[in-house]
């Protein structure tokens, strides 16, 4: 909605107070925690958040997005002319959730008409959480080909090829995290051997190092025996750095990427993932190729928060 046309008028500032309201909300919608970010046309931004426990229903998840929406939307005192949602759920054609593991009693709701009536009168459009992470991921690297792994419950990844997605949200998301890397690897969630998220994914790391270990493994004793050389959790995290290397190199190989961007919260609290990845990406290299460079994600776990921003500002 534009300020002036079908909303208030601006105030007594005139343009410069329409400039500074926010206009673009950018919502990225986790299984634990959904984040907002609103920003005015000049880039003023103001950020929020709010943990949701395990899902009741989606109507009451989708309540508790309202209320949190609307007490943004008071704050800000102006309408939002678009707005860019990231989401971790597999959404059909028909504007269905169709499957998002963390919240099963979302599966068949109509996200498109559930989102667009919190937002009457703004363009709302929404992609995956790995794809929006990677457009913010590239923005911010300054980089029109990047590739982006997001490690962390599970694999989300996003391609940006020419500054633009691939494929794009009218085509569906990039799923690297179902890309197979090892014919005769672990049963994946989907049903299937060998995905990447079956290998690499926090969660698989850290069963890997128990069976390694024969303890449990928590988080935390995993990063110490890291720093500690322990043999078990060198080994662990090495078979991850392995496996996202190879999903790395087959997406180079197809579409030639100029970057690698490792992101998401695993990979945030392990730096030496990204190290053990860029190992296995030189050993992998072909001869006269150079491999695919890989670097920590620039804006941490911001990166979809930002990516829906941009799509918002896409509008």
């Amino acid at each position: 909605m534009r300020t002036g046309e079908n909303g208030p008028a601006p105030g007594p500032g005139g343009a410069a107070d329409a400039e500074e309201a926010p206009r673009y909300l950018g919502i990225d919608v986790g299984g634990t925690k959904v984040a907002l970010r609103a920003e005015s046309a000049t880039g003023r931004a103001e950020e929020t958040s709010f943990a949701w426990g395990p899902g009741r229903d989606a109507d009451h998840d989708l309540a508790r997005l309202a209320e949190h929406v609307g007490a943004l939307a008071a704050r800000s005192g102006a309408p939002f002319r678009a707005v860019g949602v990231a989401m971790p759920a597999t959404v059909g054609p028909d504007e269905r959730v169709t499957a998002w593991p963390s919240r099963p009693e979302w599966t068949g709701l109509p996200l498109g008409p559930a989102l667009r009536a919190l937002f009457p009168g703004a363009a709302v459009v929404w992609a995956d959480d790995g794809d929006l992470a990677a457009l913010a991921e590239a923005e911010a690297a300054a980089c029109a080909d990047l590739l982006y792994l997001g490690v962390g419950t599970g694999i989300g990844g996003g391609l940006v090829l020419g500054g633009r997605l691939c494929p794009g949200p009218a085509h569906g998301s990039f799923e690297l995290g179902h890309l197979v890397v090892e014919l005769d690897g672990p049963v994946c969630v989907c049903g299937r051997r060998g995905c990447l998220q079956a290998t690499a994914s926090g969660p698989a790391t850290l069963a890997r190092a128990e069976r390694l270990r024969g303890a449990p493994v928590t988080f935390d004793e995993l990063r110490a025996g890291l720093r500690a050389g322990q043999s078990w959790a060198v080994t662990a995290l090495d078979r991850t750095g392995r496996a996202l290397a190879a999903a790395a190199v087959g997406v180079a190989e197809l579409l030639h990427p100029r970057l690698a961007v490792l992101g998401g919260g695993f990979a945030a609290g392990i730096p030496e993932l990204a190290d053990r990845t860029a190992e296995h990406l030189a050993a992998l290299a072909r001869p006269g190729l150079a491999p695919l460079p890989v670097a920590p994600a620039r804006l941490g776990g911001l990166s979809s928060l930002r990516g829906a921003v941009l799509l918002a500002r896409g509008q």
